[in-house]
């Protein structure tokens, strides 16, 4: 963030440069550095004016610096892509220029070097790709350029005042509706985005960026099924277009046809066999099916074409059931200590070397790199723990028992949802995988159609203000609870096998039981249940894909878990005897008898196929994808034991 200070000096900064006084520029931003060292425009601006004064290597070194705490900036890959250029150096300097554009699709000049590259005895598919990107840019508006770069560049807000405002100008330009759908989307307003697609499209059915946005508008809104049928229009009006194909193979993955995107998959990687990216979400769909070993030669692939891609390692140590190697232990320590790697690829690896070192019973090791993994990833995320604690607090204010009462009768009455919920690595995912090997219930994913509607009921609001949720549930409309209801009975339906009940997993819907209890009353709740402890270490081990922003330090995540606690004897009491809670300790101890407790809830007769659950076959997306596929074990108890002496914050917080 930066300080009024910074940007102004930040633009007496762009002065200089335009005067050609390079070296004043570059001292300038040296006297920001000394306060704000991270400070991402003061590394980029030295960089550059570094350059301009021929110091390549000292350029070279600060460029490494701004992309060790700014991975994602495309200005930075584009700078290190010029330095490497001035070396003569062209491998280094293509490799810099294509990450430039992957993060920043609008720098016109990192296109002009892959086209130039590529043209040369390179990859001709994506020569032609970066011609068509320099056409579109060329012929575009300017002011369109800049409006979608200050989006990669995270100033969204001041891009959709510059959108809005050309827009009013312009009303009809589909491009400019698309840029400010967009935007809609960076700040998660999806109907506003989605309704500008759909604006675009009318306006001109054929035009394919749109259309690649609407689908992925689409999938952010669960809306699968619409997904797959426009990516399959975009991939018949271009059969051969790599991009498209991706594209409506993850839409598929989305869905469960793994039919149709494994194949896809496997074409896409014949004309693009050194695609790490590709490699990795192939790697996903097969551990999803429960391919483990073809899973593994996959993300083995993505890092020998990206040594230093944490992500393939950290999916290998997320099957939870994969030992590394010496010679790949050797390499993810390499590659975490080179100043070139970016910050999420070293977060990765370091929750990666973690798991290596706990499966060799170096501890101390361990720890020290799942540690610094977490401080990396909450550095990121910016956490702050007193918002959540709001929220819960805000739940026991306005869901009370006079509001339950007030709407008693309301809601969808279907009691086809089982809600699986609580913290995450609690054992949920063996839950569901034990109830789902009953004939009549289908497991689905960890579905966020709950917290959709939460999103809306809260409308567009900034992170700090006040919530309009839960309090606006005392003023809403009795028929509205019921087509919420039904919403979420249909919107989830692609999901489902044709049973009659089904499993919506998201953990974080604990938060949220009132709402789910007023649109949906005759809906199962499980809570499931881990040692403290256990289940919060486990947490701190865990890199999430997203979401659970809590996890990434002992003590917020000793909070989160004490919240947790008291936010569900809340429920208790507001909802004596309606929630089950299942405690993963006893499930080990004694299945059968659980199993007992659970299907007498559910009202439902025992399965012999329950009992022998890890024969069962089906789609499981969660990191205990492998460990469910395997029977019933005391492995998961005090795991948290070897690493006592570390935990020290974390027993002080717990009060559970």
């Amino acid at each position: 963030m930066m300080t009024t200070d910074s940007t102004a000096q930040i633009t007496t900064i762009k002065q200089l440069m335009k005067e050609h006084k390079f070296a004043s520029a570059a001292q300038l931003s040296q006297e920001i550095l000394v306060n704000e060292p991270k400070h991402r425009d003061a590394l980029y601006f030295l960089a550059v004016n570094q350059r301009y004064q021929n110091n390549i290597s000292d350029a070279l070194v600060t460029i490494q610096t701004l992309i060790s705490h700014h991975s994602e900036f495309g200005r930075a890959h584009q700078e290190q892509g010029h330095c490497y250029k001035a070396l003569n150096q062209s491998k280094p300097a293509l490799d810099a220029y294509m990450m430039a554009v992957q993060l920043n699709p609008t720098l016109i000049a990192s296109w002009r070097m892959v086209q130039a590259y590529q043209s040369q005895n390179g990859d001709a598919q994506i020569a032609t790709i970066a011609n068509e990107k320099i056409e579109l840019l060329s012929k575009r508006h300017p002011i369109l350029n800049s409006i979608e770069s200050m989006c990669f560049e995270g100033y969204v807000s001041k891009a959709e005042q510059l959108c809005r405002e050309y827009l009013q100008k312009q009303p009809k330009d589909i491009e400019a509706m698309r840029l400010l759908a967009f935007i809609g989307a960076k700040l998660n307003v999806l109907d506003d985005a989605e309704f500008l697609l759909e604006s675009a499209l009318a306006f001109k059915a054929d035009f394919s960026q749109a259309r690649y946005d609407y689908v992925n508008v689409l999938h952010r809104r669960q809306k699968y099924a619409q997904a797959v049928e426009q990516s399959g229009m975009l991939l018949k009006e271009q059969p051969t277009n790599l991009s498209f194909k991706i594209l409506h193979a993850n839409e598929c993955v989305a869905v469960g046809d793994f039919d149709t995107a494994i194949p896809i998959y496997q074409d896409t990687l014949q004309a693009m066999p050194d695609n790490a990216n590709l490699h990795l979400v192939y790697g996903h769909a097969l551990k999803t099916l429960g391919r483990q070993p073809e899973a593994i030669k996959a993300y083995q692939q993505a890092y020998s074409h990206k040594p230093d891609f944490g992500d393939a390692y950290w999916s290998l140590a997320n099957l939870k059931t994969y030992q590394f190697t010496e010679k790949e232990i050797t390499q993810m320590r390499e590659q975490a200590e080179t100043s070139a790697i970016s910050m999420v690829d070293k977060y990765h690896l370091y929750f990666a070397l973690g798991k290596a070192f706990e499966d060799s019973q170096d501890y101390e090791t361990s720890f020290q790199y799942y540690n610094q993994g977490n401080q990396l990833k909450r550095e990121e995320l910016n956490y702050k723990p007193e918002r959540l604690e709001r929220d819960f607090t805000l739940q026991k204010q306005h869901v009370t028992e006079s509001l339950i009462e007030k709407y008693q009768g309301a809601g969808e009455q279907a009691a086809d949802p089982i809600f699986i919920l609580g913290l995450p690595r609690a054992g949920s995912t063996l839950l569901e995988q034990i109830i789902a090997s009953h004939s009549q219930v289908d497991g689905t994913l960890e579905l966020p159609n709950i917290l959709a509607f939460v999103h809306k009921l809260n409308g567009r609001m900034n992170w700090d203000d006040e919530p309009n949720y839960p309090a606006n549930l005392a003023i809403i409309e009795t028929e509205k609870l019921q087509q919420m209801g039904q919403q979420y009975l249909e919107d989830t339906r692609i999901h489902r096998q044709g049973a009659p009940f089904f499993i919506d997993k998201m953990p974080n819907n604990f938060r949220h039981i009132g709402l789910i209890k007023l649109i949906l009353p005759n809906a199962k709740i499980i809570d499931a249940r881990r040692d403290s402890m256990d289940c919060c270490f486990s947490g701190f081990k865990q890199l999430f894909a997203e979401g659970q922003e809590f996890t990434y330090s002992l003590q917020d995540i000793g909070r989160y878990y004490n919240e947790y606690v008291e936010l569900m004897n809340y429920w208790d009491s507001l909802f004596p005897e309606q929630i089950l809670r299942v405690q993963y300790e006893d499930v080990v101890a004694d299945l059968e008898s659980q199993l007992d407790r659970i299907f007498a809830y559910l009202n439902l007769p025992m399965e012999e196929s329950c009992l022998n659950f890890f024969q069962t076959k089906r789609q499981v997306r969660t990191a205990s994808s492998e460990q469910v596929r395997q029977p019933i074990n005391k492995a998961g108890l005090a795991r948290w034991k070897p690493f006592d002496e570390f935990l020290e914050p974390l027993k002080k917080t717990l009060r559970y």
